[in-house]
């Protein structure tokens, strides 16, 4: 597949005198990661199906700094910060998607005060927005009738308050959309957040992750949506710890959109 996506790069753009509409952030996960890099590919795949002009920064893109200053060494995250933000504007880059709820959060939110000042969207509001402009066409697929519970990322929904975006695009792929008992305002955590991602469980009963899960398998799902891959590694990690890998999928809202018939 990664023969067939064409992934141009800032510096290639910046060679050839030109700016892409968009500058496409792919964040530690989605690069390295390799159940994440599969979010990366159907992302990059629907954009050039449709034939959005982007980039992405390569080996100049580094971590935004969010692990860091979630586990409190704030001068860690500034001097990774400050790095990509020099990168950045040295490319004069005015907006940016992004898959990562987190990469999100951080350069929306934090980056403006050390001088890094961006219009950035998650990529479900990208593609909302592209679907409403008419350029992106979602209809039905292998999800049609098929019963999706959505999960609620916390760096996109109790943060920055979007919770309609991914939602409306699940909605035209004609699926059944169930709601957790706990979702949007109220949207349970994933348990990866604030770098728990990368620390050994505490005392307790039982995980998060455990908990989140045991709320989406309640829904009697076909499949689990997410919007995020660190809620991605979680709710699989859930669904495998109950067995259940073989009846309910973890899926990011925009690999279901990429294996949409029409795309």
């Amino acid at each position: 597949m990664s023969e067939e996506l064409k992934v141009p790069t800032m510096a290639q753009y910046m060679a050839e005198g030109k700016e892409p509409e968009v500058l496409f952030w792919v964040g530690c996960a989605g690069s390295f990661d390799d159940r994440a890099k599969k979010i990366t590919k159907a992302f990059v795949k629907i954009l050039n199906k449709i034939g959005v002009d982007f980039a992405v920064l390569g080996t100049e893109e580094s971590c935004t700094g969010d692990p860091a200053k979630r586990a409190g060494n704030e001068f860690l995250f500034q001097m990774q910060a400050m790095t990509n933000i020099e990168v950045l504007n040295s490319y004069d880059v005015k907006k940016i998607v992004t898959a990562c709820p987190h990469c999100f959060n951080t350069i929306k939110n934090e980056y403006p005060s050390l001088g890094g000042e961006y219009k950035v969207v998650h990529h479900t509001q990208f593609l909302k927005g592209l679907m409403d402009e008419g350029r992106l066409k979602i209809e039905g697929g292998k999800f049609k009738g098929k019963r999706i519970t959505y999960h609620d990322p916390c760096y996109l929904g109790r943060a920055n308050g979007e919770y309609e975006a991914p939602r409306d695009l699940l909605r035209k792929l004609d699926v059944e959309l169930v709601e957790m008992k706990s979702c949007k305002q109220k949207g349970l955590c994933c348990g990866a957040g604030g770098a728990q991602m990368f620390k050994d469980a505490e005392k307790g009963d039982k995980e998060v992750n455990v908990l989140r899960t045991e709320q989406a398998i309640e829904t009697k799902p076909d499949a689990i949506a997410a919007g995020c891959p660190f809620c991605n590694t979680m709710m699989t990690d859930g669904v495998k710890g109950k067995n259940k890998e073989d009846d309910i999928e973890v899926l990011d809202v925009v690999e279901m959109i990429a294996n949409a018939e029409d795309l």
